[in-house]
């Protein structure tokens, strides 16, 4: 059986210094959800993907799924593998989507390359999500390269192919983190709807908070680390779908511009 270390902050969870209060507050006002609130400013503008895919430059190609024409979503999973990673694969695979897994180094990747190659062999993107989930943007320079850098690399040896893409921890990036992963070829991906499944096992209600928060372009966060979470995942995807969205990968969503190293993507 697969154990998972003791869990880190998740990416829609309060700073660290405010955890306790703001934690308990979530989970004592169950209709609330953290999402793009906490994202912090910088000097880096940000891309929706309409924008990037109307910035593209017109080659004549036409994308396995046209989100400009389609009802595009991204499902995203941060802090995996684990678990529960297992099953969520063979949802995913039953109902046919793929969704686009934001991995944690040092306590996932290492110790689960099996569910990594899985993921990575059975068309998920994989992105980078920091070696131990620091807060980047408290980071030197130097730390920050270490904590991607990593990451990269432990994920390019067991899949043959280092990710094009990275969630900052928390949704906390800055200028020092924009000039890193400009540096490693990263673009950050952010999000627009999130069930703080991090602070209930409720599985209806992590399916109720997606669901009043979808929209067309938009991006969900959620974690395949916490009990509540896969359960909700069919119920998430039956009931997008019978209101015409269409699941894609991160790289879809932009298509057919390609993600930009150092830019940040937020719907």
């Amino acid at each position: 059986m697969l154990r998972t270390p003791r869990r880190p902050l998740p990416s829609d969870a309060p700073p660290r210094s405010r955890r306790t209060g703001r934690r308990r507050a979530a989970a004592a006002a169950l209709g609330l959800v953290v999402s793009g609130a906490l994202l912090t400013g910088c000097g880096q503008g940000r891309t929706t993907p309409a924008e990037a895919r109307g910035g593209a430059a017109a080659d004549g190609s036409t994308p396995a799924v046209d989100c400009r024409k389609e009802k595009c979503i991204a499902l995203t999973f941060d802090a995996g593998p684990g678990p529960h990673t297992a099953q969520l694969l063979d949802i995913l695979k039953e109902k046919k989507v793929h969704a686009t897994f934001f991995l944690l180094g040092k306590n996932h990747v290492v110790p689960h390359p099996d569910l990594v190659r899985r993921e990575a062999a059975e068309g998920h993107e994989i992105g980078n999500h920091t070696w131990s989930h620091e807060r980047l943007d408290e980071l030197s320079t130097e730390q920050i390269r270490d904590e991607l850098g990593r990451t990269q690399e432990a994920i390019k040896n067991v899949t043959g192919k280092a990710p094009t893409l990275m969630r900052p921890p928390q949704g906390r990036t800055n200028d020092k983190v924009h000039a890193v992963t400009r540096s490693l070829g990263l673009s950050e991906v952010l999000w627009n709807a999130t069930a703080s499944d991090y602070a209930t096992t409720d599985t209806r209600l992590i399916g109720d908070r997606i669901l009043k928060q979808a929209t067309r372009d938009g991006i969900i966060l959620l974690h395949d680390i916490y009990d509540g979470t896969v359960p909700a995942v069919p119920r998430i995807i039956d009931e997008l779908r019978s209101r015409g969205f269409v699941f894609v990968t991160v790289p879809q969503l932009l298509a057919p511009a390609a993600p930009q190293p150092g830019a940040v993507y937020h719907p």
